[in-house]
C-alpha cells in the first residue's frame, strides 16, 4: 500500500509550493495571493525506493463563507484518507489561533502528523521548533519550500515507517491490469465480460463500484488480474463521503498494475477527466490501452467524427492501441486482449547494450543534437536502465543540456524501432566526468614560471 500524505494549513503557508517540490512538478499553482488552491490536488513523490501519494488541499481560513466552508470539507476529506498529515505553519507568523484550531482538528482524526515550519530563511529554526512545539505535536520540522531546504531529512523522517516498493513483478504470474475511467463508462461491463459472468456489480448509475476490486481469471493458458476501480470524477462534483476515496483507489491501481486500460464512453468523447487520468497513467509508465466503449450505439457519420477527433487529441499517446468496443456485447474486446498481451510484453522486454547504443547513433546520425554554447551535445552509448517502462539511459558529455523537444524525438525513434507496442519509453540521460578537470592548469605551469622570471629579473 502507498502511504498517502495530506498538506493542511492555513492559506498561504507554502502547501502547494511543497506540493510542488516533493511531486517535481508545477501542478500546483503558486502565487503570492492566498485562497488559490480550492480542490484537492493529487500526486505522485519519490524518496528513494519509497513512493508515496501526495495531497495538496486549501487553507483552512475558519471562516463561515460559502466557499471557505465548501474549501474545508475537501480537506476535512483529505485528511480522512490520508495516513500522514504534514500540518503546514509561516515562521515568521508564529502561532495564529487558525493553527490552534487545525491542530485541534488533526488531533481529534488520530491520524499520524508532523508540524512543517516553512519559510525559515533568516529566523532561527532552534527557536521556530520551540515556538512550534506548543501545538502539541512531537515531530516539528523547520524547512524552506522555496530553497528546498529540510526537505529531505523531513521526507526521511516521516517515510522511515514504510517498507519500499516490492521487487519486480514476477512475470510468469501474468499481467495485473488495472481499469480506469469515469464513472458509468462500462469498466465493470467490461470484466464481466471478460471473466464470463457476473463477478462484479453493474448498474445504470454511476458510482455504483466504490471500491477497488481484484478480479483473477485465466484466458487460453494465461494468468490475468483485473482491478475494477471506482470511476474517478471531478472533484468539485463529489459530495457523498463514500467517494473521498476514489482518486486515491485509481491511483494506486495504476501504481501497482502493469497495464491501464483507459475506458472512454463514445457517446460522450474525450473528456477533461479523460486527459487527466490518461496522463496520470502515462507519468506512471505503466503500459496502455485504450478502450472506446459503447461504440454499437453510435451512427456512422458519428463513428468517422469521433476517431479523428481521438486520433488528433490522443496525439500525444500516439503509443497506446486504441479498441472501438462494446463491453455489453463483446464486440472488439478480444482484440483489445491481444493488445493488451502485446503492452505486457512490450514494457517487459530486454535490450543488449550493443544494439541500444547502435540505435541511438543512427538516431544521432539522422538529427544531430542542437549546439549549446557552439558545441555540440555527444550522445556516446545506451544501455537499458529498468523494465515498466523500458528505461534507456544514454550516457555522453553536456547531457544535462539536452532540450526536451530532442529527448521526445529519441522515445519516438527507440519506441518505433524497437517496435514496443502500448509502452512509453523514460529516456536517463548522464555526463560523464571531465578526467582532466583537476588538472586544468598543469600545462600552464611551466609558461606561468617563466613569466614570473623575467618579472623578477626586470624588477633588478
Amino acid at each position: 500500500m502507498i502511504p498517502v500524505i495530506a498538506l493542511i494549513g492555513r492559506p498561504n503557508v507554502g502547501k502547494s509550493t511543497l506540493f510542488n517540490v516533493l511531486t517535481r512538478t508545477r501542478d500546483a499553482i503558486v502565487a503570492s495571493e492566498p485562497g488559490l488552491t480550492r480542490d484537492r490536488q493529487y500526486g505522485i513523490g519519490k524518496r528513494g525506493a519509497k513512493k508515496f501519494i501526495v495531497v495538496d488541499t486549501g487553507g483552512l481560513s475558519g471562516k463561515k463563507q460559502s466557499l471557505d466552508d465548501l474549501m474545508a470539507r475537501q480537506t476535512l476529506l483529505a485528511i480522512e484518507e490520508a495516513d500522514e498529515v504534514l500540518l503546514m505553519v509561516d515562521a515568521r507568523d508564529g502561532i495564529s489561533s487558525s493553527d490552534d484550531m487545525i491542530a485541534n482538528l488533526v488531533r481529534k482524526s488520530g491520524k499520524s502528523t508532523s508540524i512543517v515550519i516553512n519559510k525559515v530563511d533568516g529566523i532561527d529554526p532552534v527557536q521556530a521548533r520551540a515556538d512550534f512545539s506548543a501545538l502539541g505535536f512531537p515531530r516539528v520540522y523547520p524547512v524552506s519550500a522555496v530553497h528546498r531546504k529540510g526537505i529531505s531529512s523531513m521526507l526521511d523522517a516521516v517515510m522511515h515507517q514504510y517498507a519500499e516498493d516490492q521487487p519486480d513483478h514476477d512475470l510468469d504470474q501474468g499481467p495485473t491490469v488495472a481499469i480506469i475511467g469515469r464513472p458509468n463508462v462500462g469498466k465493470s461491463t467490461l470484466i464481466n465480460r471478460l471473466v464470463g459472468e457476473e463477478r462484479v456489480v453493474t448498474y445504470d448509475q454511476p458510482g455504483t463500484t466504490r471500491d477497488t476490486i481484484s478480479v483473477p481469471f485465466e484466458r487460453r493458458g494465461k494468468h490475468y488480474t483485473l482491478i475494477d476501480t471506482a470511476g474517478v470524477r471531478k472533484r468539485g462534483k463529489v459530495h457523498q463521503v463514500v467517494e473521498k476515496f476514489s482518486v486515491i483507489k485509481a491511483l494506486e491501481a495504476i501504481e501497482k498494475s502493469q497495464v491501464v486500460v483507459l475506458v472512454i464512453d463514445a457517446r460522450e468523447g474525450l473528456t477533461d477527466q479523460d486527459l487527466t487520468l490518461l496522463g496520470f497513467a502515462i507519468n506512471s509508465g505503466r503500459a496502455l490501452v485504450i478502450a472506446v466503449n459503447k461504440w454499437d450505439g453510435l451512427e456512422p457519420g458519428q463513428r468517422d467524427y469521433n476517431k479523428k477527433t481521438l486520433s488528433r487529441r490522443l496525439s500525444f499517446a500516439s503509443f497506446a492501441a486504441k479498441h472501438y468496443i462494446s463491453a455489453l456485447h463483446g464486440t472488439g474486446v478480444g482484440e483489445m486482449m491481444k493488445s493488451i498481451d502485446q503492452a505486457y510484453a512490450s514494457a517487459y522486454r530486454d535490450f543488449n547494450t550493443r544494439h541500444l547504443t547502435d540505435l541511438l547513433e543512427e538516431a544521432v546520425f539522422k538529427h544531430n543534437p542542437p549546439l549549446h554554447k557552439g558545441r555540440r551535445i555527444k550522445l556516446r552509448y545506451a544501455h537499458q536502465g529498468g523494465r515498466n517502462p523500458p528505461v534507456i539511459v544514454i550516457h555522453g558529455n553536456k547531457t544535462e543540456f539536452l532540450p526536451s523537444a530532442y529527448q521526445r524525438y529519441l522515445m519516438s525513434f527507440f519506441i518505433t524501432r524497437l517496435k514496443l507496442k502500448g509502452t512509453p519509453v523514460r529516456i536517463e540521460l548522464k555526463s560523464g566526468s571531465n578526467p582532466f578537470a583537476r588538472n586544468k592548469n598543469l600545462s600552464n605551469d611551466r609558461p606561468q614560471n617563466k613569466k614570473k622570471r623575467v618579472i623578477k629579473h626586470a624588477k633588478k
